[in-house]
């Protein structure tokens, strides 16, 4: 990036800052900050274990600093400035959860827009929260755009605040579906002189195996036997004999199977779901980055800030708005819309943003502000000539 370009998107981000309040998170002042400032040369030089008595005012700061990346602490301490970790004397942290849009098993970043995966990142995010609000029951949490590539979610309840690294891998563990026995879906109770094993339907992985076998059975149903068969052997470990098996079962034990009850039509139905909880867990499950939830000390993104890599803003977005929100349009900035700039195209292509589309030439051109300022910030342009 020239020094034309870096002292450019400074200003502007001071500007923005001039413009835009930013609230801080709880116990902002129990927290470890840091930034990452407009530096020349390669890398970037992180400025880390700063409290709020060493920033100031958080507005103030950003006003006069005008940074290119903003980080608070999940921790909380009692000494956040201290230089090392043990001095800082940990009191507890939020739980958080990443999402990242390169990092998903569905998408594949050298075929998909940008606008594609996010959108897949989205449906990830919803599967997330109906792990957190449903599995968990947790209420305090914050879910904001990163301002790139994806979401993080804050948990804030009281309850967690004090889990350990090993705990936090085991909500981890839950939600991405690792280790996932599909036994410990099943609930084994006598009933009379019979053991009966019924699927756990009201929640949880169990709730989610028992959905996809209703709607499989009603897929392999609609089906002629000859079809029905071969949908079967799809599934691994299901071969021609069993297939025939599973398929009886479904067609007797229709009432039996709503119900959960494993026990109908033999070993059939047990073998079906077995098959189907990998298939369950692959659709299903939330892949968030595992190293960010179990850092009880890690560093993220200040809602409100804006990306230095994007120039977009890091935007808190309230529950029940997540369905509408449309990043590369909610999340633009409204200090860079309204007016155009000079930019040098260094990377030519189809960019979508603002609620438009753009196909970019190499070299001059005049373009939007906030597609200019994106261009610059992901290393796509360079600052023209006025």
């Amino acid at each position: 990036m020239e020094e034309r370009t870096r002292a450019y998107l400074r200003g502007r981000f001071g500007d923005h800052y001039r413009r835009k309040a930013v609230t801080p998170p709880p116990d902002a002042h129990e927290r470890e900050w840091g930034y990452i400032p407009w530096t020349g040369g390669p890398g970037e030089t992180m400025v880390r274990h700063e409290s709020l008595l060493d920033l100031g005012d958080i507005e103030s700061f950003l006003e006069r600093e005008r940074p290119r990346h903003v980080y608070f602490s999940a921790g909380r301490y009692a000494d956040p400035s201290a230089s090392s970790m043990a001095a800082k004397d940990w009191q507890g942290s939020d739980v958080i959860f990443d999402l990242d849009a390169d990092h998903l098993p569905s998408v594949e970043p050298s075929e998909a827009t940008y606008a594609e995966m996010l959108a897949a990142c989205k449906d990830a995010l919803l599967r997330l929260l109906d792990f957190l609000e449903d599995d968990f029951g947790f209420e305090d949490l914050t879910v904001v755009f990163s301002g790139s590539r994806g979401y993080h979610v804050h948990v804030r309840d009281e309850g967690i605040q004090h889990l350990e690294r090993e705990a936090r891998r085991e909500i981890v563990d839950y939600v991405r579906g690792i280790g996932l026995d599909p036994d410990g879906l099943v609930r084994t109770e006598m009933r009379g002189n019979v053991t009966a094993r019924t699927l756990k339907t009201e929640g949880g992985w169990g709730k989610r195996v028992h959905e996809a076998l209703l709607s499989f059975v009603d897929e392999v149903e609609a089906l002629p036997e000859e079809e029905a068969m071969a949908r079967l052997q799809e599934l691994d470990g299901i071969g021609d004999g069993r297939a025939k098996t599973v398929h009886g079962a479904i067609q007797a034990n229709r009432e039996a199977i709503e119900g959960g009850n494993l026990e109908a039509g033999g070993p059939g139905i047990r073998k079906l779901v077995d098959a189907l909880t990998g298939e369950v867990v692959t659709a299903q499950n939330a892949p968030i980055d595992e190293p960010v939830t179990t850092d009880t000390n890690r560093l993220i993104r200040l809602p409100g800030s804006l990306h230095g890599g994007s120039g977009l803003e890091v935007r808190r977005i309230d529950r029940d708005a997540i369905e509408e929100f449309e990043p590369l349009v909610d999340a633009v900035p409204e200090t860079f819309e309204g007016h155009d700039i000079a930019v040098e195209v260094t990377e030519p292509g189809a960019v979508e943003l603002g609620g438009d589309s753009f196909t970019l030439s190499e070299g001059d051109s005049i373009v939007p502000e906030y597609l200019g300022v994106f261009l610059m910030s992901r290393g796509r342009a360079e600052k023209g000539p006025e």
